[in-house]
């Protein structure tokens, strides 16, 4: 009875504060932790944070019977489904869940104590709370904003028996669900961990890892990604359900089942005393359709569970990596604030290199950029567009022979990978190198070779060089080492990969070069922050172009130049500068460091969320405004007209997410404040004159 009472009670507290409170989990301050609730008379478990809500019966099996967005007071579940499905030697166990729902449009909470067990599923045998779980080492660092690391909140894991029906060899397999809810986050995570307490061999042939029968109404605002993710890989899949046989579909075609899974295999191969963790799930619900605030609570999501990606030093690549031309730009970088070096791609730096005088002449390089407060490191071609010879090559499937969507690409999992990871580890520990820039795995490429050391074929050969691909990066944040890969690896340790862009529009004329970036940045932070992406600004001619792509000479084209600087650092977002060297002038110095000092005075609102209030076209003012109301600088709105006429407008911005409700002062330049009355709608009107080729700021406090 007592149980009962506190469920009731903390239901009604989530319930009472969804209500009272007038506040905004984007925009205030106030705590939602998140809690464990059993109550065993009702046969339930809850797990909730006052923003999302999910209640599993624990009898006869384990099953989720509710699932609520409590910002919106939606439910986004229709239907109960199995926990889980794994597939053991081709045969297709689901794992908890119950059966003998009427009706699968709706789940009416009295047909629940009516579900029954299914006997050849897997069987519920208990759960534990667990900690957070670290999945990589990583303290705050390279100006990132204190985070909590593990991230704060609950986890349980839900311990499952092999049905009795089942094989010999698979009854001696057991299931491990888990789950966890973060503090202050409508998010939860969840994975399968399968051990093999048998005597012989099984192979995980399939699995999916979460499955949801989605309401209609939600499906668009139930956000599902996973750390297992590379090029359009997804492993996201929005099925047909069988069960919903009242749907108004003909043909039952409505997508509304969510299934998380592998997209091939795994194909892993459990030994006696083994066991295999999965890839985790992200859910997200979202409370609106709003893109923007959709945006913003996926880019809160990446804060706090992949706060590393927070990091955003101002780089520069140079394409030289002769110790001469390394010190040249880490002087340069010093004079001007930039604060990390990458020797780029074609300028000779080897990070597999085992020749002694080498490493010790790079540990020299290393230890000079540090004497200068600059961070030293370099390219790495990993796996991508590499032929590593036919032995230890990816094997296309249709083919049998090497080959890859890349052309050609080194396998992963073969022995040539261990090789490589060692000689790549002993480089970093040998010369203290602070950041790496992988080239691949971004295509998770699959190989049918049956002859590799940690795959066995085609089945499992995306995962394997998944995992080892993650293993490594794990190694680099161990050693503190900055990330900059080509895809999406935040949940796995990187730090940084493209913001989105063309490289060859690269080669076009200067001033197309600097509209189209800008709005290559507007579309990127949408779903990124501005640290979690970089762009690019050849110094030097690249993919073409000739002298009306290039910069070089700086002082020649110091306008453009300038532009780049005013468009990267006002965005937040850090740009790969790609040359010999960041300025050949005093006049040219002078403008580099005008903008490196205006991002490190105003960094924390500048590495802040951008709310988009116009897209560049050359026709109009445009504009972007970073938010932020948990600092004293609220907001900053960067404002640019890059045509060749003067521009006048009443720009409309947005202030909701600043914080700010009443009134706003801003400061254009830095210069005298003027104050504003907000709009009921949280807008101000600022009107503006700009003349050609030109931009201004304005701090909003």
């Amino acid at each position: 009875m007592k149980s009962y009472l506190f469920i009731l009670v903390l239901i009604f507290a989530v319930a009472a504060g969804a209500q009272e409170n007038t506040g905004d989990w984007l925009v205030d301050t106030q705590e939602r932790p998140a809690a464990i609730v059993s109550n065993d008379g009702q046969q339930e478990l809850i797990l909730g944070n006052g923003l999302i809500q999910r209640t599993f019966r624990i009898g006869p099996n384990f099953a989720t019977v509710n699932f609520i967005n409590l910002v919106n007071n939606a439910n986004i579940l229709r239907g109960v489904k199995p926990e889980a499905i794994v597939e053991l030697d081709g045969m297709k166990y689901e794992v908890g869940g119950l059966k003998g729902q009427p009706d699968y449009a709706y789940l009416d909470p009295k047909w629940i104590p009516e579900l029954q067990n299914d006997p050849k599923s897997f069987q519920y045998a208990g759960y534990e709370s667990a900690p957070m779980e670290v999945m990589y080492p990583w303290t705050p660092k390279r100006s990132a904003p204190e985070t909590p690391w593990p991230p704060k909140g609950v986890g349980i894991a839900v311990r499952f028996t092999a049905p009795e029906s089942a094989p010999e060899k698979h009854r001696k397999v057991s299931i491990t669900l888990h789950y966890e809810l973060y503090d202050n986050l409508p998010v939860m995570a969840k994975w399968v961990t399968v051990s093999n307490g048998g005597n012989e061999d099984v192979v995980i042939t399939g699995l999916e890892g979460e499955l949801l029968a989605v309401t209609e109404a939600e499906k668009d605002r139930v956000h599902v990604e996973s750390n297992y993710a590379f090029n359009t890989m997804n492993t996201t899949d929005w099925a047909t359900d069988a069960d919903y046989t009242t749907q108004i579909d003909y043909e039952y075609k409505f997508r509304v089942l969510m299934r998380s899974r592998y997209p091939m295999g795994p194909g892993w191969r459990l030994k006696p005393g083994e066991a295999f963790d999965s890839f985790r799930t992200y859910m997200l619900l979202q409370d609106s359709d709003d893109r923007e605030r959709r945006g913003l609570a996926k880019r809160r999501m990446y804060r706090a569970l992949a706060p590393q990606a927070m990091e955003n030093p101002i780089l520069m690549h140079v394409r030289e990596s002769t110790s001469e031309a390394v010190r040249r730009a880490v002087d340069q970088c010093a004079e001007v604030g930039f604060e990390m070096v990458i020797c780029t791609f074609w300028s000779g730096f080897d990070i597999e290199s085992e020749d002694p005088a080498y490493i010790a002449r790079f540990k020299e390089d290393v230890a000079y950029a540090h004497g200068k407060g600059v961070e030293l490191g370099g390219y790495t071609l990993m796996c991508a567009s590499r032929d590593v010879g036919a032995e230890n090559n990816c094997i296309d499937p249709k083919t049998g022979k090497p080959g890859s969507m890349f052309g050609q690409s080194a396998c992963l999992a073969s022995e040539w990978a261990d090789g490589y990871f060692k000689r790549v580890l002993n480089f970093m520990d040998a010369t203290g190198l602070d950041v790496i820039e992988t080239d691949g795995p971004f295509h998770g490429d699959v190989c049918a070779s049956t002859a590799h050391a940690h795959h066995r074929g085609l089945e499992d050969s995306q995962a394997a060089q998944w995992k080892a691909c993650c293993n490594f990066y794990h190694e680099c944040r161990k050693r503190g080492v900055y990330i900059n890969t080509p895809d999406w690896y935040y949940l796995n340790g990187s730090n940084k990969c493209a913001l989105g862009y063309r490289e060859t529009n690269w080669s076009l004329p200067r001033e197309r070069q600097i509209v189209i970036g800008r709005q290559n940045i507007f579309d990127g932070t949408f779903e990124k922050t501005p640290s979690m992406g970089w762009m690019f600004v050849p110094l030097v001619e690249y993919h073409g172009g000739g002298p009306a792509a290039t910069l070089e000479p700086l002082h020649e084209h110091l306008k453009e130049y300038e532009w780049h600087l005013a468009q990267n650092f006002g965005s937040g977002v850090q740009a790969c500068y790609r040359g010999p060297r960041l300025y050949d002038a005093d006049d040219t110095k002078a403008v580099v460091k005008k903008w490196v000092d205006f991002y490190k005075k105003h960094r924390a609102i500048l590495d802040s969320d951008l709310i988009h209030v116009r897209r560049a076209d050359n026709q109009q003012i445009d504009c972007m405004l970073h938010v932020n109301p948990r600092l004293e600088e609220r907001g900053l709105a960067m404002v640019y007209n890059s045509s060749d006429r003067e521009q006048s407008a009443t720009l409309r911005l947005p202030l909701y997410y600043t914080g700010l409700s009443n009134t706003a002062h801003l400061h254009q330049e830095d210069g005298h404040a003027q104050k504003y009355s907000l709009n009921r709608d949280y807008t101000i009107e600022l009107p503006i004159t700009l003349k050609p080729m030109s931009m201004t700021w304005f701090v909003i406090k």
